[in-house]
């Protein structure tokens, strides 16, 4: 009888509840009914049970619990964001990369030109999915370059959740397609843990790729936490095309199987970070054009007049200067400006290529008739244009990541094949400064605009009625959860998982969706930005910015020791000042001072220290991984793909691989072990009876120890690399030189010494970041195409596989003499 009476009273008080609180359609205990929840905590608690129970079941009433729904008219809710894609780079921005779907979709909505990222890839999305900083979020770089820092570790804090955990706690269907980079590096395999995974993260369905970047034409490509394969035996299977295809078919499903449900769906391609992989028919569509024949200087004055006719910057804006850093197009040799040219193609016909399939993915919202109620948010890049391609491009990103370039006249062998599965392409520096137009610098500088100053676009067909209206107020990249919370009417949660929340950081845009407010003062006064020491405090129209004193590009190399200290901040009004063109802080040091203040205050209270500039020996140093602290590493049968963060790594360390194996009468082939592929690893395969170790650098060079047939029978393959360095303990001293440095490479057969080479340098810093740790067989791609394919299974016995590694350790006198190179470099400073 209580139990009734409670039930009862529930119910009359979520029947007479205003709009805007619990809100129940149906009977309460009955079988259709559904219930919103007040989303304080989730999950929910449960209700008790309100029927009533006697001996019998005849005697007895049934009741249901409710379905959770969100509000009554809850927009379904499509968040888009392209990757390393600057201001100046689309259409809709004053560039002029052709995309229809975001030029359509501003026409009917909002052009948002004051959002703001955090200058690089994992942290921007951190922010983006959470509504709260980056470093808040353990996310103050890349998960590859994870510390062990609060805010560094590359872990999403319990007392944050994702804004896809509230969601899918409040009704919805939640999905994530693309790229994810926020799962940490040494937890991407498939032993777990999941929890930092999509699917852990509050995001139901996942289809993807977990790490920074991957090949478009053979990824690294999981659906939840199975890795999946579809791109073999199909050389026109695209990513970008894939990917549509998988989203398309994930809402139709689920507007067949129950059309009422709501749904989320975070849609963030590969494009535009390297490889540049748009399919042929793109490449010629966009060549035919002509868009880059008069080089970057020239684009950069079309971008900025065309920004100015748009409206989508100030008429009194000023361009910034063209760095003395970079070449001028007037100053290129024309035989080098045809390879140039070819470059920005790709580029171009890969960006345009993705907004064409978002636009397919968009269309079937439209087909289901829910498009008036669907908020689009498209973000064009997680921060500015990437300059990681080196001076003239390359490709192979992953060597240019390593500090490798090719000279002009071996990349122009690349010329045909660029974008295609045979390179892993990016741009050569000066087309990403001009897509960045009209603002300075580029990805990875969080103290100037162009590295975090990106365009936006949020349609909601019949609700923001300002169609083609432009938004100027300050924003930043934790304001879309608060935004998606009050369209929806959800609240944050107070707990999840019986763990209380931290608030969320950020401020909703959404009061900007009324024409009436289309001038209206920004409600985001304060913002810091801060990038591998690199940084700048936004506050009430005033910017303060450190100078940029490591070009982006210089990634290698010794670090500022002091970077708290040995800074010079600049100072912007930039009520007066869009572009950050004019330095007033030598006639503003009052106002310079209180900006610095507020920085150091907001450092600490967002988990920002320590600062650390350092780049690629935030790579190598080491995580706490599945091999982490492991020597000897033992591995039987086939077993393949595990992510380099969870295998063994050979990189900068003397090593010795040892495989027992059987041979059958008939011979035997194939793959005992790798990691990597195409682009930069190792493989110890057997090729047609005969042992073989390569070790593949960057696709430029290949080098290879062999042995002679293998009879029938039991064998012991071993080989053995004696590294000649010091290892990854000299970047503790800031310095590089025990990293990349060369080695003697032994193959033995059954204890024989059967071939032995020296290596004059090894890969330094990482592998191709989308292939993997295989035994038995291999998976993406090849080390050496012209030997074998994958999978190349292997035909014999795989009886046991031995990895040993012996690191190099520092002496006294190794220590000493770093110690006192790290105290010269600082007094020469």
């Amino acid at each position: 009888m209580k139990r009734e009476m409670l039930s009862l009273l529930l119910f009359t008080c979520v029947a007479a509840a205003p709009s805007g609180a619990q809100q129940v359609s149906g009977t309460l205990g009955s079988p259709s009914a559904a219930t919103t929840i007040d989303g304080k905590q989730i999950p929910a608690p449960d209700l008790p049970f309100g029927g009533e129970i006697k001996r019998n079941a005849l005697e007895s009433k049934p009741w249901w619990p409710p379905r959770i729904v969100p509000p009554k008219d809850a927009p379904n809710i499509l968040l888009i964001m392209t990757d390393d894609t600057g201001f100046g780079a689309a259409s809709t921005f004053g560039g002029v990369i052709p995309m229809a779907t975001l030029d359509k979709l501003a026409q009917q909505g909002l052009r948002y030109t004051n959002m703001n990222s955090t200058a690089l890839c994992s942290p921007s999305r951190a922010a983006l999915i959470s509504g709260r900083n980056h470093h808040s979020m353990g996310f103050g770089v890349v998960s590859e370059q994870a510390t062990g820092f609060p805010g560094y570790d590359s872990f999403i804090p319990k007392d944050k959740a994702t804004v896809g955990r509230i969601l899918k706690d409040n009704g919805y269907a939640t999905s994530w397609f693309g790229k994810n980079h926020n799962t940490p590096a040494f937890q991407a395999s498939q032993a777990g843990p999941f929890d930092q995974w999509p699917l852990g993260m509050g995001f139901e369905y996942f289809y993807g790729f977990v790490g920074g970047d991957t090949s478009q034409w053979q990824p690294n490509l999981f659906r939840n936490t199975t890795p999946i394969y579809p791109y073999v035996g199909n050389p026109k299977w695209n990513l970008i095309t894939a990917m549509a295809d998988d989203a398309i078919h994930w809402m139709n499903q689920l507007n067949d199987i129950d059309p009422e449900k709501p749904f989320f769906l975070y849609y963030v391609p590969g494009a535009t970070h390297a490889p540049h992989h748009p399919t042929p028919e793109w490449i010629k569509k966009i060549s035919d054009l002509h868009l880059f024949d008069n080089g970057w200087n020239a684009l950069r004055d079309q971008i900025f007049a065309n920004q100015k006719k748009l409206g989508v910057i100030p008429q009194d804006a000023q361009m910034t200067p063209w760095p003395d850093l970079l070449k001028k197009w007037d100053d290129v040799p024309w035989l080098e400006k045809k390879m140039f040219i070819r470059e920005a193609n790709v580029y171009a016909a890969y960006l345009a290529y993705t907004d064409h399939e978002i636009g397919r993915v968009i269309q079937a919202v439209a087909d289901m008739g829910k498009l008036d109620n669907t908020l689009i948010i498209y973000i064009v890049g997680d921060n500015g244009s990437s300059a990681e391609g080196g001076m003239d491009g390359t490709p192979n990103e992953v060597a240019a990541l390593n500090g490798v370039h090719l000279p002009m006249l071996a990349l122009a062998e690349y010329y045909e094949s660029w974008g295609s599965d045979r390179t892993y392409p990016h741009m050569a520096i000066p087309w990403t400064w001009a897509f960045d137009t009209p603002f300075s610098w580029t990805k990875q500088i969080a103290s100037h605009f162009g590295g975090v100053r990106q365009g936006t676009v949020i349609s909601w067909p019949g609700h923001i009625k300002d169609a083609g209206g432009i938004r100027n107020q300050f924003s930043h990249f934790i304001d879309i959860v608060p935004t998606i919370l009050e369209v929806t009417g959800i609240p944050a949660p107070a707990t999840v998982d019986g763990i209380p929340q931290k608030p969320i950081e950020g401020t909703s845009l959404a009061y900007t969706f009324d024409k009436a407010n289309a001038d209206a003062p920004a409600r985001h006064t304060t913002q810091y930005f801060e990038m591998f020491a690199d940084r700048a405090i936004y506050h009430d129209g005033w910017i303060a910015s450190t100078k940029v004193t490591r070009p982006p590009w210089e990634i290698a190399g010794a670090t500022n020791p002091d970077p708290a200290n040995n800074a010079t901040w600049e100072l912007y009004d930039l009520t007066k000042d869009w572009t950050q063109h004019d330095d007033v802080a030598a006639a503003n040091p009052a106002k310079l001072k209180e900006l610095q203040d507020i920085f150091w205050s907001e450092a600490e209270k967002y988990q920002v220290l320590p600062l650390d500039s350092s780049v690629a020996p935030r790579v190598v140093v080491p995580k706490p991984s599945l091999a982490a602290g492991k020597s000897t590493f033992t591995y039987s049968g086939t077993m393949t793909g595990i992510p380099g963060g969870d295998a063994p790594s050979l990189l900068n360390t003397s090593y010795t691989i040892t495989a027992d194996i059987g041979v059958p009468k008939g011979g035997a082939e194939g793959m005992i072990n790798t990691n990597g592929g195409r682009f930069a690893g190792y493989g110890f395969y057997v090729l047609k009876g005969k042992p073989v170790f390569l070790w593949n650098l960057f696709g430029f060079k290949r080098i290879r120890w062999e042995g002679p047939k293998l009879a029938p029978g039991k064998h012991t393959l071993e080989f053995d690399f004696k590294y000649d360095g010091l290892g990854v303990g000299t970047l503790a001293f800031n310095s590089v030189s025990g990293i990349g440095q060369g080695g003697t490479g032994t193959l033995k057969v059954d204890g024989k010494v059967v071939s032995t080479q020296k290596m004059e340098h090894t890969i330094p810093i990482i592998i191709q970041f989308d292939e993997t740790f295989d035994v038995g067989a291999d998976t993406g791609t090849s080390v050496a195409d012209k030997e074998y394919q994958p999978p190349f299974a292997f035909t014999g016995t795989l009886d046991k596989l031995t990895i040993k590694i012996d690191r190099p350790k520092l002496s006294p006198e190794d220590e000493k003499r770093l110690r006192e190179g790290t105290e010269k470099a600082a007094d020469n400073r």
